[in-house]
């Protein structure tokens, strides 16, 4: 019965809330990673994008919607990490690092999380996502890297030219 009572609030979502910034190391490749984007803004240029070419239909019940800094940092991980949605979401509910990326404040056990998110929600994310919206998101984190002094603008390269599969484009990476 001991170790029943001293799990019972992971088991009903009750008790202290774990903050995944106080557990995951400062020096672990995924918070590392994500310490370099300037969320906020890339955010705020993905809000307003959505608002413009989306009319906003308010639901009639059901779950809150998932937070759109969730969702970019869930398709940037995924990539990133070369994962399928299935895992990337499956790690957002296992992984405190993956929460941290994220950008959850806090998380405790609770069966109904509210950060749980599903594959089909983050495809659907995906799919509204066009090339101005990378685009902008693209100089937002290319100015912040800028900034930071990350890069100078003298080695900063954006190839806008898309390569069709099995070309014999030669480009600058692949001659190093």
């Amino acid at each position: 019965m001991g170790i029943v009572r001293s799990l019972q609030h992971w088991l009903g979502g009750h008790g202290p809330h774990l903050q995944p910034a106080a557990f995951v190391p400062e020096t672990h490749p995924i918070r590392l990673w994500a310490d370099t984007f300037p969320w906020d803004a890339m955010v705020q240029a993905v809000a307003q994008s959505f608002a413009q070419r989306f009319p906003k239909k308010r639901p009639t019940g059901g779950r809150p919607s998932v937070s759109l800094r969730v969702l970019l940092a869930l398709e940037l991980l995924k990539h990133e990490l070369n994962a399928s949605d299935e895992d990337i979401c499956q790690r957002l509910r296992t992984d405190g690092a993956v929460m941290y990326a994220c950008g959850l404040p806090e998380v405790h056990a609770d069966h109904a999380q509210a950060h749980f998110v599903l594959p089909e929600t983050l495809a659907q994310f995906r799919g509204r996502i066009d090339q101005d919206l990378m685009d902008t998101l693209v100089a937002i984190q290319a100015a912040a890297a800028m900034d930071a002094g990350l890069v100078s603008p003298a080695h900063l390269l954006v190839d806008t030219f898309p390569a069709e599969q099995g070309s014999q484009r030669v480009t600058d990476a692949t001659t190093l």
